[in-house]
């Protein structure tokens, strides 16, 4: 078993009803029963490694071709069938491994975002399946918050919330829907997933007290709540925030407002301040999505853009909840708007909203950057879906299928963490992250030579390995992408185990004659 496997293993905890009654009883009945639930749990951990191990070697198939094997695949289903196995334990030693990794930063990211899961099948749905944005097609939802550093190097998965919708409530007419979401608190809506990812950043942040915690959300995530819950509260270590504004907030008016000119909403008051700098920015295209006629999913062609900065320091007025109004919260905001967009093209803007101080410009640049490294977790979510391909499951139940995704889904970080080594940590040398079967059975293949007594550097490793999955690596290709490495580093299993066996074969044919010459004397 590789090394890093062991690591994402080493606290798994597979615990169980049956123990916690066995825990609960007396006598050699108990004795019995905890030696039983431990035995069980070190079966569930074996198997656990085994079946990560097969994913991560062939994220793009499913058990049957990614296991050696009909007992490997049917331990592989039975793992996830496991009435004890659930994505909240597959995950959790998977959050123990990343936090010791974010101890060791002093900044680190968590952008948080939801991304939809089709499971549509022509002949059959699958049990625990709820609709997507309409009946003719089911699936979940994957609320996931990965921990980054600045320099965009996955560290892994903090949380992670999957659902399905109840089919019943979503059959109701909108007015009846917006009616009882208006009645309801933050905590019965489905946004609230948005500030339990903020809790999760938190919680990070008291794991981590001598890293810097950052939690991103984009528009979808401009909750008042979670601005509410982003507040100092003095004793209490919380992880700062950088939310991208949707709506144009109402704003109060104070004593302390230095504006000469003041407005009554965030985005006129904020374009009133002077313009602190100026940036031209690589702007990427974007397909049509269907039926989404929101104008952050509309069509985008690529293109380069000069945009304005701007920040203030505004108060920004509390709405109306069922419970009653919310307070008046103070926020930080900066203003990114292009100042001579294309004939017909929507102009780029962001206002984020944050904590973090905007005292200098370079701090508002800050601001700026970090917000940037929010289209990460876009990236996790392609690996996630394009290639581990979770959408393709053939799962029957909902039971089985989000054990299942929460494997997929460290294989998607480890993919990730492997292609950001490459760019961040080029001089690191390759067997940190690949076994000698690996870097060697590759090297010799694409180079056509005897590998060297020393690995390679992380970077010429992983470009070789890209190389396998199609990436050229000319002037204009620019670094390896993650297409180009999930389908390389699947290459690249098939590659170590035909070295291994013929290492294997050399191995015994020279004991064989070494143990004949022997009997012969």
């Amino acid at each position: 078993m590789v090394d890093w496997i062991e690591t994402e293993t080493a606290t798994a905890k597979f615990g169980t009803r049956k123990a916690a009654k066995g825990k609960a009883s007396k006598g050699k009945a108990s004795k019995f029963k905890a030696r039983q639930t431990k035995a069980c749990n070190a079966r569930l951990k074996k198997r656990f490694q085994m079946v990560l191990e097969s994913m991560i070697n062939k994220p793009s198939l499913k058990f049957p071709a990614g296991c050696n094997g009909g007992a490997e695949v049917k331990a592989a289903y039975r793992f996830v069938a496991n009435e004890h196995v659930t994505a909240e334990s597959i995950l959790a030693p998977h959050g123990d491994a990343t936090i010791e990794r974010i101890r060791a930063q002093k900044v680190v990211l968590i952008p948080q975002d939801t991304t939809e899961l089709d499971l549509t099948r022509p002949h059959e749905i699958m049990v625990g399946a709820g609709p997507l944005n309409d009946c003719a097609r089911v699936g979940f939802y994957d609320h996931a918050s990965l921990a980054l550093t600045p320099e965009h190097l996955a560290l892994g998965v903090v949380d992670a919330k999957i659902w399905a919708r109840d089919p019943v409530e979503f059959e109701k007419d909108a007015d009846q829907k917006r009616a009882e979401r208006r009645a309801k608190s933050i905590e019965d809506k489905e946004s609230v997933r948005w500030p339990e990812g903020y809790r999760a950043a938190c919680q990070v942040a008291q794991e981590a007290p001598e890293t810097h915690i950052i939690s991103l959300a984009d528009s979808e995530g401009d909750i008042y709540e979670l601005i509410l819950e982003g507040q100092h509260v003095e004793g209490v270590r919380k992880a700062s925030f950088i939310i991208r504004a949707c709506q144009n907030r109402a704003l109060v008016a104070t004593d302390e407002t230095p504006f000469p000119e003041l407005h009554d909403h965030l985005r006129d008051q904020v374009l009133s301040t002077p313009i602190l700098a100026e940036r031209t920015l690589e702007i990427r295209g974007r397909d049509p999505k269907s039926k989404d006629k929101r104008k952050r999913k509309q069509p985008r062609e690529p293109r380069t853009a000069v945009v304005a900065i701007r920040a203030a320091r505004v108060t920004l007025r509390g709405p109306s909840r069922p419970g009653g109004k919310l307070d008046d919260v103070e926020v930080n905001v900066v203003l990114v708007s292009e100042l001579n967009p294309p004939p017909n093209a929507e102009p780029i803007e962001w206002i984020l909203l944050t904590d973090l101080p905007i005292d200098t410009v370079e701090d508002v640049l800050r601001v700026i950057d970090y917000y940037a490294c929010r289209w990460q977790i876009e990236i996790y979510f392609r690996i996630l879906k394009s290639g581990c391909k979770v959408e393709e499951s053939q799962l029957e139940t909902a039971a089985r299928f989000e054990p299942y995704l929460a494997l997929n889904m460290i294989v998607s970080w480890r993919i990730m963490h492997v292609m950001m080594l490459g760019r961040e940590w080029p001089d690191l040398p390759c067997d940190v992250a690949f076994d000698d079967d690996e870097w060697q059975a590759v090297y010799a293949v694409v180079k056509k030579e005897r590998p060297p007594s020393q690995p390679p550097s992380m970077k010429t490793m992983v470009g070789l390995i890209a190389s396998l999955g199609g990436w050229l690596g000319r002037k204009c290709d620019g670094p390896p992408g993650p297409k180009a490495m999930w389908t390389g580093m699947q290459r690249m299993t098939d590659l170590a185990h035909g070295w291994r066996a013929r290492v294997e074969q050399i191995t015994g044919a020279a004991q064989d004659r070494t143990s004949s010459e022997r009997s012969r004397e």
